[in-house]
């Protein structure tokens, strides 16, 4: 096969070398948040957890990342910081790594040299404002922190909120949303940019909202998710919510580490509405069609 690659190239670009790269068979999606400034101040504020995907895309991330040893945290925090320095960052950037999981060891896969969608879970768990660090840096001042004052309080975990219907393939959703409720509560953050009466059309990009459960543990944050996403109620286009429950609802999520295949291994033939659940929607909806002005 080796050979017939590099005929193959040869024939098509006049060049037959062939870059080979490892197969991580049981890889782990992490990734460390760096804040720079012009003054040669480079800070890490620890990782975060992205291995819960589907087509590459985050679903569900959390932070810190759990099931880490400490040589292997380090390992990550030391290459990120070592990386930043390098190359002199002065912004918010995250250096984004692929973690066999067989072996501990971190490969460098790429750096976002922005704020994520998953930066609010380090905001959670270090009590910083990463929107307002990164104008305070391009604005040429130096950081007001060193590394010693970054500390973790706690875990969070964020859950991607998607216009569309994991149990017919992840078909796009787009309409008017006719009932748009938010929860509350004591470790609960919602970042969203919808209310009752937005449309959702086919020209954005399909996540409507992100919440966020914070608490002493994971487990905590887990159950104080679970309870948001049990609340946050939408009508009138069809949202991953059902899903995202579901997939905080698994033991898989909380006792082992977790992987980019989770999604492949608890769902083999793709997600469907639990039972139960979808007896209550059929319900729902029988009520709102035979008495629609009804509140």
């Amino acid at each position: 096969q080796l050979e017939l690659a590099k005929e193959e190239s040869r024939r098509a670009f006049g060049d037959d070398r062939v870059l080979i790269e490892k197969l991580i068979t049981n890889p782990r999606h992490l990734e460390v948040q760096l804040l720079g400034d012009r003054h040669g101040n480079l800070v890490h504020l620890y990782e975060r957890e992205c291995s819960i995907q589907r087509n590459y895309q985050k679903l569900v991330e959390e932070a810190p990342a759990a099931w880490l040893t400490t040589e292997t945290r380090d390992a990550l925090l030391d290459s990120a910081l070592k990386l930043g320095n390098a190359i002199q960052y002065d912004s918010a950037g995250t250096v984004e790594f692929v973690l066999d999981e067989d072996t501990g060891i971190p490969y460098f896969m790429e750096m976002n040299t922005r704020l994520q969608v998953e930066h609010t879970v380090t905001e959670l768990v270090t009590g910083l404002d990463l929107v307002e660090l990164q104008l305070l840096s391009a604005s040429g001042a130096a950081l007001p922190l060193s590394q010693p004052d970054v500390r973790l309080n706690g875990w969070a975990i964020e859950a991607r909120i998607n216009c569309e219907d994991p149990a017919q393939g992840y078909q796009p959703q787009i309409g008017t949303l006719e009932a748009c409720h938010e929860p509350s509560g004591p470790g609960l953050r919602i970042d969203s940019g919808v209310t009752a009466g937005s449309v959702v059309s086919p020209y954005y990009d399909s996540m409507i909202a992100k919440i966020m459960g914070h608490g002493r543990t994971r487990e905590l944050a887990a159950q104080r998710l679970r309870t948001g996403l049990e609340q946050f109620h939408i009508a009138g286009v069809g949202t991953n919510v059902a899903l995202l429950h579901d997939i905080l609802s698994l033991p898989g999520f909380l006792d082992r580490p977790l992987t980019t295949h989770f999604m492949v291994e608890h769902y083999p033939e793709g997600w469907q509405i639990p039972e139960e659940m979808g007896k209550l929607a059929r319900a729902a909806a029988a009520w709102m069609t035979i008495f629609p002005d009804a509140s």
